[in-house]
């Protein structure tokens, strides 16, 4: 069994244009990690943002499909600023599947520092998060709505891992 970790913002649910339309309405530069969109993050409505966000390219059912398959120990890490939002992601994440790990990350430490990385596989729509994991030994797979050219391994749906792990 590979081991496989999921990001959830921008993977499984489409949670992060909401916010940044408030940080646009608040003047706040959301391409960048800035104390201010921490400190946005951390003083959202996360249950309601979750209850409001479409999964993105069915990802639910598809992370229930890979459990299914048996050919993975999956995890989801899951960059958090806060405490409330790690609850409310995990409160989502319960009613998916049994066994799923969550690993909930200070949004100041890399994901690779909680994890073992090598060899193992990270879905994630962060570019950033997926040099480090590469860099680190494992297997970077950059997740995104449509396909696209980049340095990674590309998925518009987590199904597509099935295929490419057998």
């Amino acid at each position: 069994m590979k081991n496989l970790y999921i990001d959830f913002d921008g993977v499984i649910l489409d949670t992060l244009p909401p916010v940044y339309n408030l940080a646009k309405k608040l003047n706040l530069d959301y391409k960048t990690q800035t104390k201010e969109m921490s400190m946005l993050f951390s003083k959202l409505d996360w249950e309601t943002l979750i209850e409001e966000s479409p999964d993105l390219n069915d990802s639910v059912n598809a992370i229930k499909k890979l459990s299914e398959s048996g050919k993975f120990n999956i995890s989801i890490l899951t960059h958090v600023n806060s405490l409330k939002e790690a609850k409310a992601k995990i409160k989502f994440l319960d009613d998916i599947t049994s066994d799923l790990t969550i690993i909930p990350v200070p949004k100041d430490v890399p994901k690779t520092m909680m994890t073992q990385t090598i060899g193992a596989v990270l879905v994630d729509d962060y570019s950033g998060n997926l040099k480090l994991w590469q860099e680190a030994g494992g297997i970077a797979v950059k997740f995104t709505k449509e396909k696209e050219e980049c340095e990674y391994l590309n998925i518009t749906s987590l199904e597509e891992l099935l295929d490419m792990f057998d």
